[in-house]
């Protein structure tokens, strides 16, 4: 298998972005709510950020906002005026960016089938979210059409809440190797929702044929869901053999580590203790909510959001870092303020597939030529600004829907129209 790599497919920022506040733990979105969102800057913010990685390690992918508004959600919900402004809002959300919550994916060297699964997540814990499985399903079948490489299963039952790649690790001496998978998940009854249930990991690990021995389950430390890392991708991330992890991640530090480390010995911790970085400005910076990546070179860089830098603290710990002897020697900032300020950094926007890229419909990889595409039709097409006033209004409907449809003609997806 040695022409599988690691492909990050990004969300491309829908049309409708907008600051409505609708995700209960994520503290970003909530602070935001009723600001003015500027969806055109936040699409090209995204394209920016995709350049970049494409640049540093010559592979990009990308996927497309799904149809707002929701007209099927909307005529569900019966409007009559009365509803809650959360409800009205619902239809508009652009949160399918967020592709890290698009589907938990197995590369093919981790199953008994030789082939990559991807299982939808079905985002039941809440609604503007989990409008978006039958769209996502929709594209990853165009996407990853090719089933002589790809199984994509239909989601887990809405009894079990499971919110994808977010809470999803993978550990290995190389993306093209077997692997070992790690999946993170929350216990119910706190201030806030753990959206991760224990149930809907081992589910999606039966169903893509994955070694038990291979797979470990872990929970997310209830003190960190409820200072609002609604993901574990808020306090963790990991690439290869290394786990770049707070201290403060999982309910039980040393057992997860232990547990990992059991299945894969040649794991790398690098632990950021809380007297160097608390929880609270984890979260609020978004270190963890990184991209880990091994470059051309085989050095590791962590793609951070530029919050990062603008905390003593945080950027105190990273020059330090990079100083060190440790495996990750470079720290990247990326400007991805519109999506930070809804509650999504650099981790959120992309999906982590480790495939063939030729197995891939090429449309939706990345090149100079589609960037330059992209932007030229997003600068053309997308609002400049959304105030809260003025989601629900016909003229903005028609603007959504038009800018979307532009993207989807100039990239030739007719199909997703």
């Amino acid at each position: 298998m040695s022409n599988l790599v690691e492909i990050n497919f990004d969300g491309i920022v829908g049309p409708s972005h907008n600051y409505a506040g609708l995700s209960l733990g994520n503290i970003a979105s909530a602070s935001h709510k009723g600001d003015p969102s500027f969806p055109r800057a936040a699409a090209l913010q995204g394209v920016e950020k995709m350049r970049g990685n494409l640049a540093r390690l010559g592979v990009q992918g990308f996927l497309l906002p799904l149809p707002r508004p929701n007209t099927a959600l909307a005529k569900t919900l019966a409007y009559d005026g009365t509803e809650a402004p959360a409800l009205r809002a619902a239809p508009w959300s652009a949160s399918s960016m967020w592709t890290a919550n698009a589907a938990t994916v197995s590369p093919a060297p981790d199953t008994a089938d030789g082939k990559c699964h991807l299982t939808p997540a079905n985002l039941v814990t809440m609604l503007h979210r989990a409008q978006e499985w039958p769209d996502t399903k929709r594209m990853l079948e165009v996407v990853f059409g090719n089933r002589d490489h790809f199984a994509i299963h239909d989601i887990a039952p809405i009894t079990f809440g499971d919110e994808g790649a977010a809470n999803h690790m993978r550990f290995c001496e190389g993306h093209g190797s077997a692997g070992v998978e790690v999946f993170v998940y929350g216990r119910p009854g706190g201030r806030f929702p753990a959206r991760q249930h224990e149930q809907a990991s081992r589910l999606v690990a039966r169903r893509h044929g994955l070694d038990p021995a291979k797979c470990v389950f872990i929970e997310q430390n209830p003190a960190a869901i409820e200072a609002g890392a609604f993901h574990n991708d808020v306090v963790s991330v990991a690439n290869e053999r290394v786990l770049f992890s707070h201290a403060e991640a999982f309910a039980d530090q040393a057992g997860a580590y232990t547990a990992i480390q059991t299945a894969f010995p040649a794991l790398e911790v690098v632990e950021v203790p809380a007297d160097a970085v608390s929880l609270k400005e984890a979260i609020r910076t978004y270190l963890f909510n990184a991209q880990l990546v091994t470059q051309p070179d085989g050095t590791m860089a962590l793609i951070v959001p530029e919050e990062c830098r603008e905390s003593a603290s945080v950027w105190a710990y990273c020059e330090r870092m990079m100083a060190g002897n440790g495996p990750i020697k470079h720290v990247v900032p990326v400007d991805v303020r519109q999506s930070m300020a809804n509650g999504g950094g650099p981790a959120c926007l992309r999906l982590r597939v480790v495939c063939d890229p030729a197995t891939v419909d090429q449309r939706f990889l990345l090149d100079e030529a589609k960037a330059d595409l992209l932007e030229k039709t997003i600068a053309a097409n997308y609002p400049e600004q959304i105030d809260p006033a003025d989601i629900g209004s016909e003229t903005l409907a028609k603007t959504v829907v038009a800018a979307r449809a532009a993207l989807l003609a100039a990239l030739d997806v007719r199909e997703l129209g």
